[in-house]
């Protein structure tokens, strides 16, 4: 979900929204507790440290410039293994029939482009009236690297499901669209609610906190406090700086072995050590919808990045729905089919939704 390079910067500005504003109104019928499904992993050895060199190489080859040329018999082999989902959109649809779609859909570099400034990353309102368009058809969530808050101030869909801090935090919806029942939503009379890591709180303040002061002496760096877990972004930070960068971010992380460094791109996640990741936040959300088990069931994920691949995989391990990567250049993937940017994104939901209109099942 989180930052990559390569599409063009936007200008709007989005206000921050207020904690909470979003979501006061939730049914308390029955809070739906998810603790239970994120267990600590018995060895912390490893927590929060990285060989040395091992982050930088990865941050390098992140980026464009270090980026391997991928043409000719690759490209097309890679392609024929992970075909364009708008090209083979009829097949999709095939193997849609009959069964209820659930759709999931990352933010970042899928909905909106990667822009150097992540408070910038805004959607477009064709790709908002794409997104509605599905959600009055088909349950509908944002899972996303971003904390909820941020992550509505952009989408501004309070008919959709919202999973941020990578699937640590789940609610929604909040209301229902006036143009479509959404019985997918009313026949479910329960606040959807997960936060596996709450726990955590206290400490990633306090590790945003040092790592703000030690990020400020690094022109370029970015640190963003996602609520249950933390972004440092080095896109805009000279490349001659990414390894001091990356020392000071292990450096903190030896003091917290709860805490966990996993990598975007352009980006370093600071995360609990728990089982619980996107992948995770898909099967609550199925289980939650009253979809869990049944044959009948096709989610569909799209998502551009590393994190994404855990809902990927969790597809596959189903053996239904698909995972669609979002990616213009070949790279290892568990998704059957691809996007090339988010504007294939967009024509891929409104023929979906024409699909829907013109006989498919939601």
């Amino acid at each position: 979900m989180t930052n990559h390079a390569g599409f063009a910067n936007e200008d709007a500005v989005p206000a921050p929204a207020q904690a909470g504003r979003h979501f006061s109104s939730f049914l308390t019928a029955r809070r739906i507790d998810c603790k239970k499904s994120a267990v600590l992993p018995m060895d912390l050895s490893g927590a929060g440290v990285t060989r040395p060199g091992s982050w930088l190489d990865s941050m390098r080859a992140s980026s464009p410039r270090h980026a391997k040329p991928v043409a000719g018999a690759e490209h097309e082999d890679w392609m024929e293994k992970h075909p364009s989902a708008l090209s083979c959109f009829e097949a999709v649809v095939a193997e849609a029939k009959g069964k209820q779609i659930v759709m999931f859909l990352d933010y970042d570099g899928t909905l909106s482009p990667i822009v150097a400034d992540p408070d910038r990353a805004v959607m477009t309102e064709d790709m908002r009236d794409a997104v509605r368009g599905v959600a009055e058809h088909f349950p509908t969530a944002i899972v996303s690297g971003r904390c909820i808050d941020k992550v509505f101030s952009f989408v501004k869909l309070e008919e959709l499901y919202y999973a941020g801090s990578h699937g640590m935090d789940i609610k929604g919806p909040t209301a229902t669209s006036d143009s479509h029942s959404h019985s997918h939503i009313k026949a479910k009379g329960d606040a959807v609610t997960c936060q596996p890591a709450s726990e955590f709180l206290p400490v990633i303040e306090e590790v945003y906190q040092e790592l703000t002061a030690r990020m400020a002496a690094i022109r370029g760096a970015l640190v963003e406090h996602n609520k249950f877990c933390l972004s440092v972004h080095f896109r805009c930070v000279d490349e001659q700086e990414w390894g001091a960068l990356e020392a000071q971010v292990r450096a903190v992380l030896q003091g917290y072995p709860d805490l966990h460094l996993t990598k975007g791109r352009k980006v370093l996640e600071i995360r609990p050590v728990i089982d619980w990741d996107k992948g995770s936040a898909l099967k609550f959300l199925l289980k939650s919808l009253g979809y869990a088990g049944r044959s009948d069931v096709f989610p569909i994920y799209i998502g551009d990045d590393r994190t994404d691949e855990d809902a990927f995989k969790v597809l596959r391990n189903m053996g239904q729905g698909m995972g669609i990567l979002v990616a213009n250049i070949p790279k290892e993937t568990t998704a059957s089919y691809t996007l090339r940017e988010p504007s294939e994104v967009k024509e891929f939901l409104r023929k979906l939704v024409k699909s829907k209109s013109n006989g498919a099942k939601g």
